[in-house]
């Protein structure tokens, strides 16, 4: 009889919040009140991309840092219930992170951040054991920005290479990250040292400081730039020192609500990809491959109602 295939490990280091989601039915008037609905639900990068590595068979912890409350329980819980590895720190004297989402006509967000206790991750939090046969640790931006959270990556990023795995980054959210200028940022992203890189078209623009989005090969060996309603670019330097470029293009999906989609996408791409490894794909078929994948999980997400947490 013939041995299944393991199932890839991935541990994602990061967020795991509330995200207070506010729809207007219309758009907001200052000093007024606006008809619209207020919905409480799971939030953080982090958390959104373990959940759907999980959901599409990929073996999947999530290391995070919750309050010792009611939110940071039922987060847990309702995370592990899509079949994701929580190892959570549980913060004494810190509340689980809130993270207040608008949502404009079209399914635009801003956001307003209070992160709270995701942020107290830190490095002895970390268990070795964890590490073990693994084959990528994906760290969202948000990881890498505040303390000690960043230092935990750091240490999860050495941890994770001395066992022969890989390494991915998504930018996150552009104005955190260049909060201190575009050098401090590249800093950043080079302290983790990312094998795949992901990057909305704005975000890539921003970091880089001109149009030039295949310049991103600079900071990673495998980019992925997410182009929306477009499809995503994807950019792959080979040995010989030679770019690989595609674009991949993708179905609309018409969404009010557009949370989470690029965490889906980036879950989608990391399963596709290392599936097609494990099979024994060339890269530029794994490569195309993933990122259809990316696509499928980011419509789905698109279109998913959304799971509002209970009372807690």
């Amino acid at each position: 009889m013939a041995q299944a295939t393991p199932k890839p490990r991935v541990l994602v280091l990061g967020d795991l919040v509330l995200d207070v989601v506010l729809t207007p039915d219309r758009p907001i008037e200052s000093g007024t009140d606006v008809p619209g609905t207020v919905g409480i639900r799971q939030g953080g990068s982090a958390a959104n991309t373990a959940r759907w590595l999980a959901r599409l068979g990929i073996d999947t912890q999530l290391v995070c840092a919750v309050g010792r409350d009611g939110a940071g329980r039922s987060l847990v819980i309702q995370v592990g219930n899509d079949g994701v590895r929580v190892r959570a720190a549980r913060v004494a004297g810190q509340r689980t992170g809130r993270i207040g989402v608008i949502v404009a006509p079209g399914g635009e967000r801003s956001f307003v951040a209070d992160r709270r206790a995701a942020l107290a991750l830190a490095p002895d939090h970390l268990r070795p054991e964890w590490f073990a046969r693994l084959d990528l640790v994906h760290v969202p931006g948000y990881s890498i920005m505040g303390e000690p959270i960043a230092i935990a990556a750091r240490a999860a990023v050495r941890m994770a290479r001395a066992n022969g795995a890989q390494v991915s980054c998504d930018l996150s959210s552009i104005g955190p990250l260049l909060a201190q200028g575009r050098r401090a940022a590249r800093e950043l992203i080079a302290s983790v040292g990312p094998d795949i890189l992901f990057a909305t078209e704005t975000e890539a623009q921003a970091f880089l400081g001109r149009d030039a989005a295949d310049a991103m090969v600079e900071h990673a060996a495998i980019v992925v730039i997410k182009r929306g309603p477009r499809g995503a670019r994807v950019l792959a330097r080979e040995a010989d020192g030679n770019v690989l470029r595609f674009d991949v293009a993708t179905a609309h999906v018409a969404a009010a609500d557009t949370t989470g989609a690029g965490d889906a996408f980036s879950a989608g791409f990391l399963a596709g990809w290392l599936t097609s490894r494990v099979a024994g794909r060339t890269i530029p078929d794994a490569l195309h491959r993933a990122t259809v994948a990316g696509h499928r999980a980011a419509a789905r997400q698109l279109v998913v109602t959304k799971q509002e947490l209970p009372p807690g």
